[in-house]
């Protein structure tokens, strides 16, 4: 079984202490629990945690794979659904269609 990284430093030298985690680099503590509510928690670019049917806005121009078209800033997308992956959100774009977007390129309206 493999260890986990230290979710705070990113540090590899974790070992197992009991029931615990614990980083020798910047001394965290952590438990499975801590790790499992960690990844279930998707945060837009501000730092906001967003839920199932949020409304965001898009921050950068985003250039759609395959084409010469590209989501401009300011774009308002409705009723986001979160997923598991690197493109952690899917939606329906105005004018673009079904879509996934990273979360760090939205931020909650």
């Amino acid at each position: 079984m493999s260890l986990p990284n230290c979710p705070q430093c990113q540090s590899e030298y974790v070992y197992e202490d009991g029931n615990l985690f614990i980083c020798p680099e910047c001394a965290h503590e952590f438990s499975q629990d801590d790790l499992n509510e960690q990844e279930e928690v998707v945060k837009d670019a501000n730092g906001n945690v967003l839920n199932d049917g949020d409304t965001v806005t898009v921050i950068k121009d985003l250039k759609i794979k395959g084409t010469s078209n590209a989501v401009k800033v300011g774009t308002k997308v409705k009723s986001i659904r979160l997923v598991e992956g690197d493109h952690n959100i899917d939606c329906k774009i105005p004018g673009h269609g079904a879509m996934k977007l990273k979360s760090e390129f939205v931020k909650k309206v």
